[in-house]
């Protein structure tokens, strides 16, 4: 196939919900085209009398995968029963299973590591279970050659133990989640992807590199995607669909570049630490951080995405290589990280892989929303290149799905007394006022409060006009049309809902603090439901 990229899907634990599995999968392939694979993590199987029967359809013949399935074993005792043998067979037209543990090549190259079920505590083990030898004897062969750089793709169902250190913080509680055998096995096999099941939730990891930076020649980076389970109520996403161009046909240089908000990798210490230490055992990866301490260190602030840093001393710190500048811890419990205790979920109606889009708190309409990316980021100029990516991607479609309800779109950012982004999406119906009347809008209440509110040109970026730490005040209109205005002091908070929510544009200036008029807890889930039905025609992470 050379370098054409083979386009693949990985679905969560199936729990026997195989007819919604493979509706989706018609779905997709239906809007995006044919897919070359499907690969199944967690448990495939369920233990009911009505998950027995609808794979009897398939068994049976009088139902079809639509797609080439392949699945892992056995992850609870209750599944046992559908795998006659730990090998490797197929069983059904286009659903086949891959077997205890081992390497799956296709005609294309691509090599998938896998390892099913979960990890035994005792021998012998049962069939659901795999152990410390299943483990050596797939990882020994390949590692021993000394041409290896690691496999394409690497499938199972626990998670790797401490996967979340010096990386964005999972949604569930870590301190019994994953195993370290796992995580000793991703280090050693270097995935490019990793995907597992079993936790019920979805967590993408940002890539994490496999080499020290100046100290060792430069290696693929990997990613660390689990995945929820099928038709999960909270409809956290299951499925996961991505293109790949095998390793062994990569431009080496193509191969080993780094994006930037690559971290340091959760299985390694440093070089200095190694020689110290004997090598990591499954203690290493169960130390838990204080709970005090989930997204931020008020002793020592370091520059890492979600999760510090375990401290160091002063003569470790200096040993570190120097990193890229990563966006700034909040200074305290922060209200918009997505992995944040404090983030009010039931808002979401959209979780991207850089970004999401939540319901806003005391809405000046039903369907006013706000794009925020996961990670800490204090504003848009301080976002890394991938995020900008899909935030405007995400601008893009909510344009799309106004545009559907007869509305202009309207965004606006206030970078000034916030620290996390937040990027506030209105929908003004288009035959209350036209485009130009909403600028005008603007510029008029800016004059009146004495501020300087300036036409942004139109192929010029935020970035070349605001610094990063910047104060600044930003709309974007439906026409492409900006307006910018550098905050000196005083600034009004609400001046962006004053605009909209006055007499020339929405014409309800009782909505223009968002503090009088919220909604309780059932109103908001009622409204966040309602405009997540409705914007899941348009939403790409759906389909993507």
């Amino acid at each position: 196939m050379g370098e054409q990229p083979l386009r693949i899907l990985v679905c969560g634990d199936a729990d026997g919900r195989i007819n919604v599995l493979f509706n989706r999968v018609k779905t997709i392939q239906k809007k995006s085209g044919q897919f070359d694979l499907l690969l199944c993590v967690g448990d495939f199987f369920g233990s009911s009398p009505e998950a027995q029967e609808e794979w009897e359809e398939y068994k049976s013949g009088s139902k079809k995968a639509p797609i080439h399935t392949y699945i892992l074993g056995a992850a609870s005792h209750d599944t046992v029963k559908y795998f006659s043998s730990s090998d490797g067979c197929e069983l059904a037209e286009n659903i086949t299973y891959l077997g205890r543990r081992g390497i799956f090549t296709g005609v294309s190259g691509l090599q998938i590591a896998y390892v099913s079920g979960r990890e035994a505590q005792a021998e012998p083990a049962p069939a659901h279970c795999f152990t410390p030898k299943d483990l050596s004897a797939l990882a020994a062969p390949l590692v021993s050659n000394s041409k290896f750089r690691g496999v394409d793709i690497l499938l199972t169902s626990q998670w790797p133990r401490g996967v979340w250190q010096y990386g964005n913080t999972p949604d569930i509680n870590t301190k019994f989640c994953g195993t370290a055998s796992i995580a000793s096995l991703a280090e050693k096999l270097k995935p490019r992807y990793h995907f597992t099941g079993l936790e019920g939730t979805y967590y993408e990891r940002l890539p994490y590199r496999n080499h020290m930076v100046l100290q060792e020649n430069a290696q693929h980076v990997s990613r660390f995607i689990a995945l929820a389970n099928v038709n999960n109520p909270a409809k956290k996403k299951y499925l996961y669909a991505f293109s790949i161009v095998p390793m062994k046909t990569m431009d080496p240089t193509e191969l080993v570049k780094q994006p930037q908000d690559v971290t340091e990798n959760p299985y390694r210490k440093s070089l200095k630490e190694s020689k110290k230490e004997k090598p990591a055992s499954t203690a290493d990866f169960g130390e838990e951080e204080p709970a005090a301490q989930f997204f931020f260190d008020l002793k020592k602030k370091e520059p890492h995405q979600g999760q510090f840093r375990k401290r160091q001393s002063d003569g470790d710190r200096h040993t570190q290589p120097k990193q890229p500048r990563r966006p700034p811890q909040p200074t305290g419990p922060c209200w918009f990280c997505l992995a944040s205790p404090e983030v009010e979920k039931h808002l979401v109606i959209s979780i991207g892989t850089h970004c999401y889009m939540a319901l806003a708190k005391g809405c000046l309409t039903p369907d006013h929303v706000l794009l925020l990316p996961i990670g800490h980021y204090q504003s848009v100029v301080d976002l890394s290149s991938e995020v900008v990516e899909e935030l405007n991607r995400y601008k893009t479609t909510i344009k799309d799905f106004y545009k559907s309800r007869g509305c202009r779109c309207v965004l606006f950012e206030r970078n000034y007394r916030s620290q996390h982004l937040q990027l506030q999406v209105v929908p003004v119906p288009a035959d209350k006022c036209t485009t130009e009347d909403i600028k005008e809008a603007f510029v008029i209440q800016a004059q009146e409060q004495q501020m300087e509110l300036l036409e942004i040109p139109e192929h010029s970026d935020l970035k070349q006009i605001a610094q990063p730490g910047t104060p600044y005040f930003y709309v974007e209109l439906d026409t492409g049309e900006k307006l910018f205005h550098r905050i000196k002091k005083n600034f009004p908070l609400q001046f962006g809902r004053e605009v909209l929510a006055s007499e020339a544009v929405l014409n309800i200036p009782t909505r223009a603090d968002w503090r009088e008029c919220k909604y309780s807890r059932e109103e908001e889930e009622s409204l966040t439901k309602k405009v997540r039905e409705a914007f899941e025609p348009f939403d790409f992470t759906m389909q993507d």
